[in-house]
């Protein structure tokens, strides 16, 4: 009897060895190459191409297709580990901000626009600057300043307002005024008629000198809509109202002083790892 029960209590522990072996199972070594961390990006800017519809040169009431073409800064890595903006395009920096600026503008010429007769051609010129931005999740504010480096070699401003809207984590909504500055030289480039320019359109163009200051104010509403989390699409519509000796041009005068524009395209977000 007494070797029965010892047995039958052997077999009775059988099952709460074997559970015991199997939740303490020993740590098994991994075997391979090295892991490697991955990169984190030092650069993340967006590139943004499509097309517009604007004013053929400024204070035109003619409109001409072109295409549009801009850079917005995201993030970048400094030496020593300090960073400026955010990784995640999702992730509002808010607060202000250091931010670029690139505009083209397009050549005017009297071949395209006959109307022009007399006035001197003005080749395409592209403006580089820097601003500063200041982002909440329902407002932004931004003014920057621009250096004609190719072309009319001039200072211009813009400075500007936002009402923002997200009605998804894809689609965000913006509306705001905007405000255009130029200094003199920008403004005889552009709205300018000199003496012999009045001479050459036969008295069409009475002799204007421009000047600087306040020359365009006016309102945008825009729009982007995240893709995926590199691509996107980007639209607005502006409307200006040319302001000071812009509007009193006589080059103006046989245009007009409201100027529309629209523009549509793709955003693509560019990443570097340095």
């Amino acid at each position: 009897m007494t070797r029965r029960l010892a047995v039958a209590a052997l077999i009775a522990l059988l099952p709460t060895v074997g559970l015991a072996g199997s939740i303490e199972q020993p740590e098994i070594p991994y075997i391979g190459p090295p892991l490697v961390a991955a990169p984190t990006p030092d650069l993340i800017f967006t590139v943004r191409g499509g097309i517009s519809a604007a004013p053929t040169y400024f204070g035109s009431d003619t409109y001409e297709v072109g295409p549009d073409f801009s850079l917005g800064f995201q993030f970048l890595r400094l030496p020593g580990g300090r960073t400026v903006g955010s990784q995640d395009p999702n992730n509002v920096r808010y607060g202000f901000a250091p931010r670029g600026s690139l505009r083209i503008v397009s050549e005017r010429s009297t071949s395209e626009s006959p109307e022009l007769a007399g006035l001197n051609d003005i080749d395409l010129s592209v403006e580089l600057g820097m601003g500063l931005g200041y982002t909440q999740r329902n407002f932004e504010a931004f003014g920057v300043a621009r250096y004609g480096v190719v072309g009319h070699e001039s200072w211009v401003g813009e400075f500007g307002a936002d009402v923002i809207a997200r009605p998804s984590d894809r689609l965000t909504l913006t509306a705001g005024p905007r405000l255009f500055l130029g200094d003199d030289t920008y403004s005889a480039t552009y709205f300018g008629v000199t003496a012999a320019e009045s001479a050459a359109s036969g008295g069409s163009f009475a002799a204007f000198a421009a000047t600087g200051g306040a020359l365009s104010a006016g309102f945008e509403v825009g729009m982007t809509y995240a893709l995926n989390d590199n691509w996107g699409l980007s639209g607005a519509l502006r409307y200006d109202r040319l302001l000071g000796d812009a509007a009193d041009s006589p080059i103006t005068a046989q245009g007009s002083a409201d100027q529309f524009s629209v523009r549509l395209g793709l955003v693509r977000k560019i990443t570097f790892d340095f």
